[in-house]
């Protein structure tokens, strides 16, 4: 554990891999949670997901909605125990449909990880791991897999733990996580 006692923990895997389930399990263990959803009710699908995690969230817990502004979110919520932020897939995706400007989204990149590094409060991430799949048919797609494999490299390299869920289990990449979470 770092001297100040922030943990940056960042959780992937493929869809329905586990990633939210586990990192809520995580933030669970702090009363103080901050939850960052990046995700936006584009539709009947979305809606009732939204829905779903709403429902799976202690109620005490602070929700922000923040499409694209990543960092202000971080360091408006500074003051919490912990910022659970779910997730950085549609983060990025949200990116893309907004500009498709490769400068756009780099700046975006480059204030989120400065604000990542500089809270004070313990951070959880999810996204998804892409990289491993099938290369997209078409340049959006492309893009949009680059884009994310980008961000999930750079938050990795400032996380103090990294776990790859799969099936529901986790492999822990980098650092570690606590026991009780591994049963």
């Amino acid at each position: 554990m770092p001297e100040d006692g922030k943990q940056i923990t960042l959780f992937l895997g493929g869809v329905r891999s586990g990633k939210s389930r586990f990192a809520q399990r995580l933030a669970e263990q702090v009363s103080d949670v901050c939850f960052i959803a990046t995700a936006q009710p584009s539709d009947e699908e979305m809606q009732a997901k939204i829905a779903r995690h709403q429902q799976e969230r202690p109620a005490h817990w602070l929700t922000v909605e923040e499409p694209v502004d990543l960092a202000a979110a971080l360091q408006r919520n500074d003051t919490k125990g912990l910022l659970l932020v779910d997730c950085l897939t549609v983060f990025v995706g949200n990116l893309l449909l907004q500009d498709e400007a490769a400068e756009k989204y780099a700046a975006h990149f480059d204030s989120f990880c400065a604000a990542l590094s500089s809270v004070r409060s313990s951070v959880v991430l999810v996204s998804n791991e892409v990289g491993s799949g099938v290369v997209p048919p078409y340049p959006m797609g492309r893009r949009y897999r680059d884009m994310l494999g980008e961000l999930n490299q750079r938050v990795a390299a400032l996380a103090d733990n990294v776990v790859l869920m799969v099936a529901g289990l986790p492999l822990v990449l980098k650092g570690r996580l606590h026991q009780a979470l591994l049963r």
